[in-house]
């Protein structure tokens, strides 16, 4: 089985990321031992603003193709959402936007957990909302999702394992509907 995890967010300290990660991990050791864990990094998708104006003139870039193709080589998809003014993070955005004119359906039926987190007690669940919300309409077979508040107190600093054990169950829950 081939899992791909990974942040919708373009910063190097992303917590999100790290959430990504540990989920990624949790799947792998408790639910398919064995599995493939591919991480994405959205940084590697970096292309400029998309505009209908710059598609007809130029095409759509080759990194959307290959974002497209990271999705439909995986046969689990976990995505931890940053949020920025209460909504996507804009580098995600973008790439999502380019995908999408390849591939309506950009998750590509892929069962998939959605996840969030952020430094305070929403646990960037607006962002959350509006990607669980859209979910349908782009190709996402939703499993499940989960919001975790106040990150640096839910998680170990040094492991990046949630301590929160409420937390750390709901997560596993929302894992095991990936199986």
């Amino acid at each position: 089985m081939r899992v791909l995890a990974f942040a919708a967010s373009n910063s190097s300290q992303s917590i999100n990321r790290r959430l990504a990660n540990h989920a990624a991990d949790v799947f792998e050791a408790e639910f398919a031992p064995g599995a493939e864990i591919d991480r994405l990094d959205i940084n590697d998708f970096e292309m400029p603003i998309y505009s209908i104006d710059r598609e007809q003139a130029d095409g759509v870039p080759a990194l959307a193709n290959a974002f497209i193709a990271r999705i439909a080589a995986a046969d689990r998809v976990i995505v931890s959402f940053a949020e920025h003014n209460g909504h996507y993070c804009a580098a995600f955005k973008n790439l999502f936007d380019w995908a999408s004119r390849l591939e309506k359906k950009v998750y590509q039926d892929k069962p998939m957990v959605l996840l969030s987190t952020s430094p305070g007690p929403g646990g960037a669940g607006s962002v959350l909302k509006a990607a669980v919300e859209s979910a349908p309409f782009f190709g996402c077979d939703l499993r499940a999702s989960l919001s975790v508040p106040r990150f640096g107190d839910s998680v170990d600093p040094e492991t990046d394992v949630l301590i929160d054990d409420a937390l750390s169950q709901a997560l596993r829950a929302a894992l095991g509907k990936l199986v």
